[in-house]
């Protein structure tokens, strides 16, 4: 665990710089005049980015604080991982779908493309769909083969990473619905068009996270560690 002090300071020191830069140390309220109108216009969504830019480096620390707990059970002697769903593949690609369909339906939204943001907003509902309704497929598919959480502790370790990155990604989706329909009728507002840009931000951090979980899960990193150890000795 020693060495998750330097990586909480990374973090921390990444904040810190965002937040710095976004003009936190600036005081708005004794502003007049143009400078405070232009505050006030830019408040919501300057506060909703630095409210997403925290939640997502909070989320980051509990990610890897799992990962770190990951890594140090996987020494144990009763370690095995259970075999991959295959419909994890398709989970991944579909992430990968609905990811760059939210970053299209974002920028055509910026251009006022109308057609074409309803149409990648569709696009990424869909995929997230598929996502969402896989994860619970392999779920089923594990319980039914008898690999449930109690069977070993890289079973737990399953369920517990791939269950965490679902609740974020069911509190995503839920935020993204809400913001959806509001957006297919009013793309040309300004406001609209923000918080779908922080959907994309949110979608494109679940997407980082689950390709670095899937490579835990599916035993990739185990692969790497025997490469890496066969080269150093």
């Amino acid at each position: 665990m020693s060495i998750m002090g330097p990586i909480f300071l990374l973090y921390a020191s990444i904040a810190f710089l965002w937040l710095w830069r976004e003009g936190i140390a600036h005081a708005p309220w004794v502003q007049e005049g143009e400078v405070l109108t232009s505050h006030r216009r830019s408040g919501r969504t300057g506060a909703g980015k630095t409210g997403l830019i925290v939640f997502l480096a909070v989320a980051l620390c509990l990610f890897s604080l799992m990962c770190a707990a990951f890594f140090m059970r996987m020494e144990e002697p009763d370690w095995q991982l259970p075999p991959t769903p295959l419909i994890l593949w398709t989970n991944t690609l579909s992430l990968i779908v609905s990811s760059a369909a939210l970053q299209i339906a974002y920028s055509a939204a910026r251009r006022g493309q109308i057609a074409r943001t309803r149409a990648f907003l569709v696009a990424c509902m869909l995929a997230s769909l598929v996502f969402l309704l896989g994860q619970i497929w392999a779920w089923r598919e594990l319980v039914s083969r008898g690999l449930c959480a109690s069977e070993n502790p890289a079973n737990a370790f399953f369920f517990l990473l791939t269950g965490a990155h679902g609740l974020h990604f069911i509190g995503g989706f839920v935020a993204l619905v809400g913001v959806t329909g509001p957006t297919l009728h009013r793309i040309e507002s300004e406001i609209m068009t923000a918080r779908l840009g922080l959907c994309a931000i949110y979608w494109h951090f679940l997407l980082v996270v689950w390709l670095l979980l899937f490579m835990l899960i599916s035993g990739f990193t185990d692969n790497v560690g025997v490469i890496c150890r066969r080269l150093l000795y």
